[in-house]
């Protein structure tokens, strides 16, 4: 009777551990989430500053300012639930202006203009890293989120379901194939 009860209370701690130590794999991949978001809203902040400081410098025609101004003011305002589509948008607009090497060499000769070609293709290098990291890490908290154990024990808690931060994207060529950037 010892025996089974020895027995019963070692597969029962031995159940408990595991569990403890799937809920503290599950929190750690959620610590991960919201610091691979955080660098992501960075990123994308960064991205839209460099692009309002480009249009607002004087060193493009009027109507790509314009369009890229607007553009990087609608992504830094957007609500959440409008965040993807606003940096889509931005997207697109840095690849119309920056569509041709030639635009970017007339913003290179102006003064000050290699400063800035060159953090804006670093800003815009940056963003889809940033984003694939946060969603792998949502990936990987998708996974374990499914398997049966973490349900039926519950040992996601409240945590929201992580969700993938879906936009556009690709950089200007323009930009992307700039030496030294």
């Amino acid at each position: 009777m010892t025996a089974t009860l020895i027995w019963t209370l070692a597969a029962l701690l031995t159940i408990g551990l595991y569990l403890s130590w799937t809920a503290g794999r599950l929190d750690r991949l959620h610590t991960r989430i919201d610091a691979a978001r955080a660098a992501l809203d960075a990123q994308l902040l960064r991205r839209a500053s460099v692009t309002q400081e480009l249009a607002t410098a004087g060193v493009l025609d009027p109507a790509a300012s314009i369009v890229l101004y607007e553009a990087a003011h609608a992504a830094r305002q957007a609500e959440e639930e409008q965040r993807e589509v606003a940096e889509s948008e931005l997207s697109a607009a840095l690849r119309a202006v920056f569509e041709e090497a030639a635009q970017v060499e007339a913003v290179r000769q102006v003064p000050g203009g290699e400063d800035a070609t060159l953090e804006l293709a670093q800003a815009v290098r940056r963003v889809p890293m940033a984003r694939r990291f946060h969603n792998d890490a949502v990936r990987a908290a998708r996974a374990l989120r499914r398997h049966r154990k973490v349900r039926w024990f519950r040992l996601a808690g409240h945590a929201p379901f992580p969700l993938a931060f879906e936009m556009d994207d690709e950089p200007p060529t323009a930009l992307a194939d700039r030496p030294g950037s």
